[in-house]
Formats: structure tokens, sequence, C-alpha cells
């Protein structure tokens, strides 16, 4: 559905209530006459009409009962002096509908008093009363054309007026932005517009750039000093951008610090689409941001107080409104941010008391979220399940996308976009190089990868984070896949994130201190440049309303999807895994809740929660400790022998080792040895044995699975940035693992991707070559 249809089927409650089937009986609908407005003025024919019969009847009733002849006279002088003068005075009309007015009224009465004394009923009297009609009629005619007349050159006159004001005001601003150009930015600009903001705080100039060289850019590094030259109220800022055309620059002027004021979010939950964009805050000039996120993730920046986890709430709302995708949630802070979101549901089924007893969430009510993990282990269920679904719709979806003539899944209801939240993704990634954790890192390997792997079949994310340091991102991949970024100004390191995510950017953020307050920009292909925004306010209440109000037409999961994610999808919300947020829920919501319980801990779980959970290998080495682990501070008095066994597993889990040699025999075994690539046939499903797998090394089956989701051939570069690799490395070692089966890339391996010059790279008919020989190979 696109936009303009959804904005058509907007309808306001109180303008039409569609809920309500009681009938209203329409005054006069059993009539066939046509319905009479009694408050309509009277035009030049009904107001002849009505004085001529209203004459003739006063003739009649006044002979009939031997009326005076002069009460006509002094009725038509009152109605000549009240409405032909006064009125007229009163609504300020001209002097000739004055006239005319008066004239009527004295004309009628002076026939009545004639008609009165020669009798109403002759010939005589019928025709004089005609023609007095005939020129009450004329003369009104007359009258409303020519009032018509004045009230427009009236209202031009006035127009003429504001408009010569405006352009004073213009010519003022102009003349002054192009002496403050040139005076703070040594350039000779001319001002050729200048447009006033509807919002009243502010203004536009757009500015002709002289010749030789002259860039919008070097007017930009000022902006910060045409603000302190124009003498801006404090938080008010100078925003320089391109204009429409080369040689155009255009000035965004603040000259009222709305940034300051708390807007709510709007009480519109209307449907949206992920494919039309979604709202996300506002620019100074009251304008609404939209965001694009079909292909695109998001980074969000924020310290500690800048209003962040109002912006997630106002950011899980515009996806809860779209018809076309879902949101899951990685919260590692006990999932704090997807309890409200799950609230509702929980009352629905009766797990907790509702705030409001008088008004329940009704029956069929789903969580607002379609899926919320809270520990390390609950994520990367989660993010795994996120890439069987997408090496699903690679395959199960080809014909979709050859009908449809796309290299992009036709994102839909019936195939909904997955949109990935992830709050405090510090929390994860800083564990990247942590060797210590196993868990949180391959937590930030799977975050990573999902980043890097998933775009085209329609699973994204939003990431969030205190700060862009590498040691809190862990590296450069998220920035560079999360096209879309924002930084929120209010608090600690404003300035630092800012630099970090827009290093070019000359906005003055130290201006933008108010909670919600930040900068966005999105450098994808169809994005805009760096800019102010304010967020909306969100209130607690407002997420149970977004729950209710799109809980009908929020999507489900495909049947592919679904079917690729398994149990990990379908029990996401069974006792064992989720029993816990009913009473997180009910501490959340009286203020009871325990920062140092996590999910499943003892004194927040159900009882199914506190039972360890068996790993599939039968063993105690995969079991989830609900106790703090201080293994690393152990003494020497553990057994140094058990110590080093375990030690060993964790270092074969990780890189994958070789079968035990023989020790009977002296010689050493030649042949390169491949089994530092080789993949573990439990994390390879799709292997058809252990023994099969086991040959092919997991280098060459991650490049092969990445080089036949790009198309087929992709460059040696882009391959290794793919799998998160240097290019030398990747040839060198990707070499060495074709070498050793025979296989030799056609075309001293150069790849054609596109329009682009051939370059090195791979084709996947090489890769696929190179895997069958590996498999047959005993």
């Amino acid at each position: 559905m696109t936009q303009e249809a959804m904005s058509r089927e907007r309808r306001n409650p109180k303008e039409l209530n569609l809920s309500s089937t009681k009938k209203t009986k329409t005054p006069g609908a059993g009539s066939t006459l046509p319905p009479l407005d009694w408050a309509r003025s009277h035009g030049p024919i009904t107001g002849a009409l009505s004085a001529t019969t209203g004459a003739a009847a006063a003739a009649l009733l006044g002979t009939a009962t031997g009326m005076p002849e002069g009460w006509p006279l002094l009725i038509g002088a009152a109605g000549a002096v009240g409405h032909g003068i006064g009125h007229s005075v009163r609504r300020k009309l001209t002097l000739r509908t004055a006239v005319a007015r008066a004239a009527s009224w004295l004309v009628a009465g002076g026939w009545t008093a004639w008609a009165m004394a020669h009798g109403p009923l002759s010939w005589a009297a019928a025709g004089t009363l005609t023609a007095l009609g005939v020129g009450i009629g004329a003369a009104a005619s007359h009258t409303a054309a020519w009032e018509e007349a004045a009230e427009e050159e009236r209202f031009t006159a006035e127009a003429r007026s504001a408009a010569a004001e405006m352009d004073g005001r213009r010519r003022t601003i102009a003349a002054e932005w192009q002496d403050r150009t040139k005076r703070v930015c040594m350039v000779d600009v001319k001002v050729v517009a200048v447009e006033f903001w509807e919002t009243g705080a502010g203004y536009s100039v757009e500015a002709e750039l002289p010749g030789g060289g002259v860039t919008w850019d070097r007017i930009s590094s000022r902006s910060r000093a045409l603000a302190a030259d124009a003498r801006l109220p404090l938080g008010c800022t100078v925003h320089v951008e391109e204009g429409a055309a080369q040689g155009l620059v255009v000035f965004d002027v603040m000259t009222k610090n709305i940034m300051r004021e708390e807007k709510l979010y709007p009480d519109d939950y209307s449907p949206l689409s992920i494919l039309t964009g979604i709202p996300w805050c506002l620019r100074p000039n009251g304008e609404e941001i939209r965001v694009f996120l079909r292909e695109a993730c998001a980074l969000l920046l924020g310290p500690p107080g800048s209003g962040k986890s109002t912006f997630m709430d106002i950011i899980l709302t515009g996806f809860a409104r779209c018809t076309d995708a879902l949101t899951w949630v990685i919260d590692l802070k006990q999932g704090a941010i997807g309890i409200p979101w799950v609230t509702p549901w929980l009352e629905a089924q009766g797990l907790i008391e509702p705030d409001d007893p008088d008004n329940p969430a009704p029956a069929g009510t789903r969580p607002g979220v379609d899926w919320l993990a809270a520990t390390p282990k609950e994520a990367i269920r989660m993010l795994k399940a996120a890439l069987r679904i997408n090496k699903a719709r690679q395959l199960r979806y080809q014909k979709l996308m050859r009908q449809q003539d796309t290299t992009l899944l036709p994102i839909s209801p019936e195939l909904p976009q997955i949109e990935i939240v992830i709050d405090e993704g510090a929390e994860a990634l800083a564990h990247a190089n942590n060797r210590r954790e196993p868990e949180k890192r391959e937590l930030a390997e799977l975050i990573k990868e999902v980043m890097r792997t998933t775009r085209a079949m329609g699973i994204r994310k939003v990431l969030t984070a205190v700060d862009g340091n590498l040691n809190t991102i862990g590296d450069t991949v998220v920035k560079r896949f999360s096209p879309l970024s924002l930084a929120l100004t209010s608090g600690e390191n404003s300035g630092h994130n800012v630099s970090k995510l827009f290093p070019k950017v000359r906005i003055d953020s130290n201006q933008l201190n108010e909670k919600g307050a930040g900068i966005i920009g999105d450098s994808g292909a169809n994005g805009f440049a760096p800019t102010e925004f304010k967020g909306w306010k969100s209130l607690p209440s407002m997420v149970r309303r977004v729950v209710l109000a799109t809980n009908d037409r929020r999507p489900t999961l495909d049947q592919v999807s679904v079917e690729a994610a398994g149990d990990d999808y379908l029990e996401r919300w069974s006792t064992a895994r989720a029993g816990w947020l009913a009473t997180a829920a009910e501490a959340v919501r009286n203020g009871d809740a325990d920062d140092d319980q996590a999910p499943g801990a003892a004194g927040t779980a159900t009882a199914v929660l506190d039972k360890p959970e068996p790993s599939a290998a039968g063993d105690d080495s995969e079991r989830r400790h609900r106790s703090l682990n201080l293994s690393y501070q152990r003494r020497a008095e553990d057994d140094p022998d058990e110590l080093a066994a375990r030690f060993l597993a964790q270092i074969d889990q990780t890189y994958g080792t070789t079968e035990e040699p023989d020790r009977t025999r002296r010689e050493r075994p030649r042949g390169l040895n491949l089994s530092y690539s080789r993949t573990n046939p439990q994390e390879n499903s799709d292997a058809p044995d252990g023994d099969e797998a086991d040959r092919v090394p997991l280098l060459l089956q991650r490049a092969y699975d990445a080089v036949m989701a790009a198309g087929g051939r992709m460059h040696t570069a882009d391959l290794a940035e793919q799998l998160g690799l240097g290019a030398t490395e990747l040839g060198t070692e990707l070499g060495r693992i074709l070498r050793a089966v025979g296989v030799e890339r056609p075309g001293k391996g150069t790849v054609r991707v596109g329009k682009s010059e051939p370059r090195t790279g791979y084709l996947a008919e090489t890769l696929a070559e190179a895997i069958r020989r590996y498999r047959d190979a005993r």
C-alpha cells in the first residue's frame, strides 16, 4: 500500500464515527419538498420578492383594519435609518449600498400608504408594485456587484500592504546576510530568496555563490561564526548546506530555540510502511524527518541523560505502526526497553494484574514486539535464527524475485521485514575480542555477520551505544553498514559522538543541549546531509495505546521463515524461556526492579527458569550458571590436569583441530594440513553427514555462501570485507585451499561485476567445484 493510499484511509474520530450503527432521524427526511435554510441571507431576487410581498400584505391588512395611512411611511423611514444606514455602517459597506437600502425602504413604505388610500386590489396597484419589485431587485443586484468589487479591492490592498511589509523584511534580511557572509566568510554572495518557517522559529536564505571555484563548504566551515555574528539566542544555530543546484547555498537560521520545547508524540497511530518511510523526529522548522530502513541499518549514539530511552520508544512505535515489519529486541539490561511492549500481552494472558481493572487488555492481544532477548544466550538464538531465515529466503523466494524483476526481497505484509533493535549494543560488541567470555564474543560476531549478510533478504538492525569509540562498538563494521546515524547531544561526550559519526559536519552541537536533541544524517544513496533534530517525548501510557491500536495489523512471520527459524522461534514465548517476564513486568511497574538480577536469576524468574538447562550432549559444560562465575579467581588447589583439559577444549571449540595423530607412527604425515579451516559438522546443518562436512574448509564454504548471495561473482576486496578479513589474507588462504584440490580460477582470476572494470575475484562455479572435490576426496 502506498503512502498516499494510507493517508486517504486516515479518519478523525471526531469527524466520522464508524463504530456506531444508531440511525439518526434527519429533519424533514419524510418530506418531498426541498429543505428550507432560514439562516440564509437574501439575494437580489429573494430580497425583492420579500419586499414586494411584505408591502402588499401590509396594504391589504391596513385597508381591512382601517390603519392610518401615515404608519407605513413611519415604518419605511425607520427601516431606512436602521437597516439602510445603521446596518451598512456597522458592516462597513459602501455608500452606494446604504443609499440603495434606504431608498428601498422608503419606496416600499410610500407605495403601501398610497395603496391603502386608493385600494390595493386595483390593476394600478398591482402594476406599480411589480415595477417596484423589479426596481428593488435591479438596485440590489447592482449594489451587490459593486460591493463585491469594493471588498476584493480592499482585500487586495491589504494583501499588497502585507506583501510589501514582508518584502521589506525579506530585503532587510537579504542585505544583512549578504553583508554578514562577506564579512565573516570572505565570500561575496547574492541572496535570491528568503523563506520564513511556518513555525515562526526561523527562516531560510538561499544565495548564489560567486565564480572562481568557491563552494558552499567554505561557508559551512564558518557556521558557528555566522551564528555568533547574527547574535542568535542560546540554543539557536545556523545550518549551511548545498542548494538545489551547484553554485547555490542555503542558510537555515534558527531564531527561536524550539529544541527546548517538549512535544509529545502525535496521537496518530495510522498504518505505515517500511518502504515509504517512518517519522522519527522533527527538523528545527517543524518538518518531520522520515527514515528509510529497507536496506539500511541505523546507529544511535547517546550518553546517559540524553533522552535515548525515550527515543527508543519512538523507534519501536514507528516499527509497530508498519504493516510490513516485525520487531525483534535485544536488551542485555534485563530486557528493560522491551518489557513495556509485552505488558499488555501479559495482562491479556492473565499473568499480571492490569493497572486499570476497568480497562484491561482485550483477549487476543499480542506482544508489541515479536521477540525479546534479555540474555546473551537468547540473543544468540535470535541471531542464529535470523541467519537461517536469510538463507531460506535466498533459496525459496528466487521465483518471486524473478517475477518482480528485483534482486531485493519484495517486502509486504505477507513477507515482512525483520528489524532487530539492539539497545546498548556495546554490552555485546565490546566483547568481540574477549576470549574469556566466549558466549559474548560469539554474540558480537553474530551481530556483525547479520549486518553484513542479510540486507537483500530484509533483515536489518537498529543499534544503540553510549559513544562511538572502537572499544565500545568493537570495530568499524557497525559504522560502515549503518548509513543512518544519530547522535544525541545532551549529556557528556556529546561533541565526541558527533565527531565520530559526522567528522565533516560544522554544526555547533554545544547549542543542542536539550534532551532529545541532536544531529541526524543519512549517507545512503537517497539520504540527506547531517542536520539538527528534536525528538518527540513519549509517555509510558503511549506504549500501551500503540500496542492495542496496532494489534490487528501488525504482521506475522512468513511460513518459510518460521520453518527456517525452527523451535528457537516457535518457543520464544514459552514458559521456560519467557516465564521471567511476568515477575519482571510487575517489578518494573512497582519500581522494585533489581539491576543485579538478570532474567532467570533467583527472585525474578519462575521456578522453571531456576533449573539449569541441559546441553544437547548431556554434559554440564554448556549449562547456564545462575550464580556469579568467579572461576578466573580460582587458586592452585584446583586440579591442574582438569584445568588444562578444559583450556584445550575451549581452543578446539573456537579454532577447530585435527584428529589425534597415531602415536605408533614415527613418520610425519605429508601434504597440506587444512584442518584449521574445517567446518564443525554440528554447526553446519546443511552438510549431508559429519565426514563430508569435515572435508570442506570453513573459509571456502563461507566464501561460497557470500558469492552466491551477491549474485554468483564478487571482487576479492568486497568478499574480504564481507568475511571480515584483509584482501591479501583472503587471497593467500583461499588460493592455497583451491590449489590443494587442483582448482584454478578462469581468466587469471579476474572477474567483472556489473559495469565495473575487471578485477581479481571469484566465481561461484569455481568455489562450488572446489567444494565438490573436497567432499569427493578420500
